[in-house]
Order: structure tokens, then C-alpha cells, then sequence
């Protein structure tokens, strides 16, 4: 994982607001606004003091007063609507962080992402996105709110006193630009530690969720308690420790505002010994600096909080930047089917050898049967042809075009694929099968699961289609969702089928429905089904057997 420095990140995570830049502009003016009339209702309290002591000043009591309240006033709306402004702007950038991050999986999928923790990657598109909320409401515009303001008491009080005014600004670099950069520094990569634990977590309980049925059946629940008890344990003294960091952070900011508010007040009193300034110089000053530390106290909490947002905002950056094993192809001419081949293909994971020199013709309107091995490279095979992965030699052809010169939405509606395993998403059976043909009708819908020998028992369910699939389709068999996945490549109507096992789990009834639905299909359709079972080759024209990464 690439590690960026805090101010890269910053920087990156900015550049994001540039179409909300107007709402971020309201937001800064409205909050120095508001951040003045806060600070100057106790400035006002001031000239009022002054004024009861019948020192002469620019502001009477009555005056001081009805400023107070309509201040006051002021700054209640004002804070609304710059957290409004804030939270807006935060909302709508994670909205589309989350567009952009699962635009990024789509373009990583599948190669790159069959070896990724699926767990940290929920982390990334939950929590971690989440957390982005604290930079783009809490961080932005309140440093741009505390440059300004600071800029403007630094004047105010230098009106009084260029001394007192050097002082103020020295009171509010400190606050705000030294303590945080220091205690960024003392937290190191503490956020980073708890993003990547809190991810292994996450992991952790979704693996165990998935084999929640194997660990009751082999009596292993207690050992996986006490394995994510230790592992929740371990999270919490990080998160501990960053807690602890803060405190001390809150502790040393309170002290060096204490320390300046005392210093100010020492300066000022001598000042006005001497009688470089009059009384008022002293009382306006002091209490200015004392009711000013709220937008510096916000970027000195900062420095500790933001460790983790910044943790966050590196493992989504990761995933946007991430460069896909298999790019896109756009630009080409369409081309239709007529037939598919593998010349002399190689291809391995890693160092690991899969295909060797595998050559396979795929005749229109054919269908060719691969058996083999476990292992052996036949699934890897329909994969290469779906461009899931790129061949590292030789070539595979559709329709004697190579598909590196075939456009990747070409090729998707050219194949239809059905995996082993087939994934139903916690939706209706409809809505589960239209996501091969978004505009499919009802009729197509019920046409397809007849092929797939699937319709009568959708008709058997209380609401029929309609009947929701339970999460992770665990209310349904493993045929029964088989059968589903082939109704979703006959509703796809592609011209080339690339069936990998499709009837490993199925009794040999329902499979003889759907390898006669098969046969029927040859006649506009081309299918390679890859099967370890003799009868499913019984409707192959040709078969091909791998063995040892060869074809025979």
C-alpha cells in the first residue's frame, strides 16, 4: 500500500471540492463572521467596563450592549448555516468519493481484486469513506476560517499595540500551526495502525460469519469468540492510546493558551507603567486575546484527529489510484460473432504456470466441452476469453479479431459467463435476473428460467418472482441458485456461452433439462461448457481435455 505524506492527502482530498467551491466560500465567510461576533461580544463587555469607569472610549454602555445581543444573535445563525454549508459539502463529496471508489472496482474487477481482503475493502467503502466527513466538514474551511480571523484580531489588537499585536499573533502560530504539527508527528502512523486493524476486524467477522455453520458443527465457536475478543482488545488500546495522545494534546494547548493569555497581561501592565498605552490598551487587548482562541483550539485538536481521517483518506486514494491489470478498450470498431479460438496461449499466476502453449477452436453455432483436473486451467481458460485477465502469450481471437482490439462493452454483450458459485444479491429473483437485461420483459424473464429448468420452482414460492433472495442467497440451495445463474445467460442472449461447471450441483433430471435446452440453442448460440462429469460432454461436438496446463 503506498504510504503519502499528510499534506499530499490534504491536498488530494482538497482538489475534490472544486465543484462545490461556491458553497465552501459562503461557508468561510459566514464562519469568520461568525467566529468575529463571538469573540467581540466579550470585547464589547469591555468598552462597557471602560465606560463604567468613565473612560472614554468609542462605544458607551447602552451601545456595547445592543451590539452584545444583536452579535449574539448573529452568531447563532451564522454557526447554523456555516455547519449547514459544511455538512452539505461534506455529504455531497462522499457521495461521489463513493461513485468514483466503485467506478475504480469496476475497472480493478476482477483480476485484481480476486486477491483482495474483502473485509478491508468494506472498511474502505464504510468507515473509511465515512471518516472523510471530518476533513471536508471539520477541517477545510475552519483552517481557512482561523487564517483570516487571526489576521483580522492580529490588526485589531496591534490597533492598540504593535507589541501586544506580535504577541497575539505568536499566541495563535503557536496554537494553531506548531502544536498540531508536532503532535501529528508524535502520532506517526497511529491512524494508519488502527485503519489497517480495524480493517483486519472487519475481516475477521465476515470470515466468520461465512462459516458460521462449520464452526457451530465442529463445536469451534468458543476459540473464534476469544480470537476476535483478542483482535477487538488489540483495537482498543490503539484506540486508546490515540485517545490518550488527544488528551495530552488538549492538555498542552490549554497550557500554552494559559501561558500567553498571562504573558499578554504581564506585557500590557508594563506597558501601561511605563505609559506607552493608556488603560484601555490594556483592558481591550487582554480580553480580545482571552475570547479569541476558539478557531486556533479547532486546528490544535486537529493534529491528533485528523491522524486517523488521513489513515482513511490514504486507503481510499490507494483504490482510485490503483492501476487495473486489464484496461478498458474503447475506440474499436463492434464486431459481431463468428467463432472463437485460443492460439497457443500461456499464461500463469505469479510464477505459477496455468496454460502452456494452449491452442482451442470454438466453431459458430458449436458446443465445445472442456474437462480436466481440478487445477488444471479449465476455468482460467473461460476467463482469458472474458479478458479478466490478458494472455502473456499467444492470442485469443472472436470472430478472427484478437480481443485486445475488441471493445471490453463489445465483448461483454458478444458472452454471457456463469461461474461455479453464483452470487444473488439481497434483492427480488426479478430484479436478480434483470441485471443480465435491464429492459427485460416479463415474458423474456419466464422464457429464460424455463431453459434453465428454474421456473416451476420460482412458481412454487409465496410471491413467485417476486420473492426476495435471502442475504448472500443463503435461502436458497446451491442448485437452485446454479439454476438461477443460467437463467440470467439465457436471459443475456449472447451469441457465445461460457458455462464453467454449470450443473455440478444439480441431479441429473435438472440436468438433462438443461443440457437439452443446450442442444436446442445451437443453432444461434455457441457454448463452451467446461464440466468434470461424462454426461455433460454428451452434447459437446468437440472436447478438449487440459492436463497440465496442455490441451489434448
Amino acid at each position: 500500500m503506498k504510504k503519502r505524506s499528510n499534506l499530499s492527502i490534504m491536498f488530494r482530498l482538497s482538489a475534490l471540492v472544486k465543484p462545490l467551491a461556491g458553497f465552501m466560500v459562503l461557508a468561510i465567510i459566514m464562519g469568520v463572521i461568525g467566529n468575529l461576533c463571538a469573540a467581540f461580544i466579550t470585547v464589547l463587555g469591555g468598552y462597557a467596563i471602560l465606560d463604567a469607569l468613565n473612560i472614554s472610549t468609542e462605544i458607551s454602555m447602552l451601545t456595547a450592549f445592543i451590539l452584545a445581543g444583536v452579535f449574539a444573535l448573529l452568531r447563532g445563525i451564522l454557526r447554523y448555516a456555516e455547519q449547514s454549508s459544511n455538512h452539505y459539502i461534506a455529504f455531497k463529496l462522499l457521495a461521489l468519493i463513493r461513485d468514483r471508489v466503485f467506478v475504480a472496482l469496476r475497472r480493478l474487477c476482477p483480476a485484481k481484486l480476486e486477491g483482495k481482503d474483502k473485509g478491508n475493502l468494506i472498511s474502505i467503502i464504510t468507515s473509511d469513506i465515512e471518516l472523510l466527513e471530518v476533513f471536508y466538514a471539520h477541517t477545510i474551511s475552519p483552517i481557512a476560517i482561523a487564517i483570516i480571523f487571526c489576521v483580522v484580531m492580529v490588526v485589531f489588537i496591534s490597533m492598540y499595540s504593535i507589541v501586544l499585536g506580535m504577541i497575539a499573533l505568536a499566541a495563535y502560530v503557536t496554537v494553531g500551526v506548531i502544536i498540531p504539527i508536532a503532535v501529528s508527528k508524535i502520532s506517526g502512523s497511529d491512524g494508519e495502525n488502527f485503519r489497517k486493524k480495524s480493517g483486519e476486524l472487519s475481516t475477521f467477522v465476515l470470515d466468520s460469519l461465512h462459516g458460521i455453520s462449520e464452526l457451530i458443527q465442529f463445536g469451534s465457536g468458543k476459540k473464534r469468540s476469544d480470537e476476535m475478543s483478542e483482535k477487538t482488545e488489540d483495537l482498543l488500546k490503539t484506540e486508546k492510546a490515540m485517545k490518550q495522545k488527544t488528551g495530552t494534546n488538549m492538555a498542552v494547548t490549554n497550557t500554552v493558551i494559559f501561558a500567553f493569555d498571562i504573558i499578554l497581561l504581564i506585557t500590557a501592565a508594563f506597558l501601561y507603567q511605563s505609559g506607552t498605552v493608556g488603560f484601555d490598551s490594556v483592558i481591550i487587548p487582554v480580553i480580545a486575546l482571552m475570547s479569541s482562541f476558539g478557531p486556533v483550539v479547532a486546528l490544535a485538536n486537529l493534529g491528533s484527529t485528523l491522524q486517523n481521517t488521513f489513515a482513511a483518506g490514504n486507503r481510499v486514494l490507494n483504490i482510485l489510484d490503483e492501476s487495473p491489470v486489464v484496461e478498458e478498450i474503447t475506440g474499436k470498431k463492434d464486431v459481431a460473432f463468428t467463432g472463437a479460438k485460443a492460439e497457443n496461449v500461456t499464461f500463469a499466476y505469479g510464477d505459477e504456470i496455468i496454460l502452456n502453449n494452449v491452442s482451442a477452436d470454438i466453431m459458430e453455432n458449436s458446443v465445445v466441452g472442456i474437462i480436466g483436473k481440478s487445477g488444471s486451467g479449465k476455468s482460467t481458460l473461460l476467463k482469458l476469453l472474458m479478458r479478466f485477465w490478458q494472455v502473456q502469450k499467444g492470442d485469443i481471437k472472436i470472430s478472427d479479431t484478437s480481443i485486445e482490439d475488441i471493445n471490453t462493452s463489445n465483448l461483454r454483450d458478444i458472452e454471457s459467463y456463469v461461474t461455479q458459485d453464483t452470487h444473488l444479491f439481497h434483492d427480488s429473483i426479478k430484479n436478480n435476473l434483470k441485471i443480465a437485461k435491464l429492459d427485460a420483459t416479463d415474458d423474456e424473464i419466464i422464457s429464460a428460467c424455463k431453459k434453465a429448468s428454474v421456473h416451476d420452482f420460482i412458481m412454487s414460492l409465496p410471491n413467485g418472482y417476486d420473492t426476495m433472495v435471502g442475504e448472500l442467497g443463503d435461502t436458497l440451495s446451491g442448485g437452485e441458485k446454479q439454476r438461477l445463474g443460467l437463467a440470467r445467460a439465457f436471459l443475456h442472449n449472447a451469441p457465445l456461452m461460457l458455462l464453467d461447471e454449470p450443473t455440478s450441483n444439480l441431479d441429473s433430471l435438472n440436468e438433462a433439462v438443461i443440457l437439452k435446452s443446450l442442444n436446442e440453442e445451437r443453432d444461434n448460440k455457441t457454448v463452451v461448457l467446461v464440466s468434470h462429469r461424462e454426461s455433460t460432454m454428451k452434447i459437446a461436438d468437440t472436447v478438449y481435455c487440459v492436463e497440465n496446463g496442455r490441451t489434448s
